[in-house]
């Protein structure tokens, strides 16, 4: 019988332990039979939930780091996934600018 990875750090050296399965790289315990719907998720600037594949616009003008760009508000982009934990939250393609990292506080989900 194999057992799935485990889905918090992936480890292969998962256990069962009557209807539960157990990580013992970082604890964590999780039934199978149960669905795992722990998609990160992010607010934007108006208290909306984002989610991947949203289309957003700015609220406000933003200056990219290392460069003498600045994003204008408005500028429409779409989400390609959240990522949580850091800084920058939205891993977003923008109009006119490409692939960047943006935080969630300064975006608007487009309607």
């Amino acid at each position: 019988m194999s057992l799935p990875l485990c889905p918090k750090c992936n480890s292969e050296y998962v256990y069962q332990d009557q209807d539960d399965l157990i990580c013992p790289e970082c604890a964590y315990e999780w039934n199978p039979a149960e669905v795992l719907d722990e998609a990160p998720t992010e607010k934007d600037a108006n208290g909306t939930v984002l989610q991947e594949g949203d289309k957003i616009t700015l609220a406000k003008d933003l200056k990219v780091k290392g460069s003498s760009l600045v994003l204008k508000i408005g500028t429409k982009g779409v989400i390609r996934r959240i990522v949580e934990g850091k800084d920058h939250q939205l891993d977003c393609k923008l109009d006119g600018a490409g692939e960047m990292m943006v935080t969630a506080k300064f975006v608007k989900k487009a309607s």
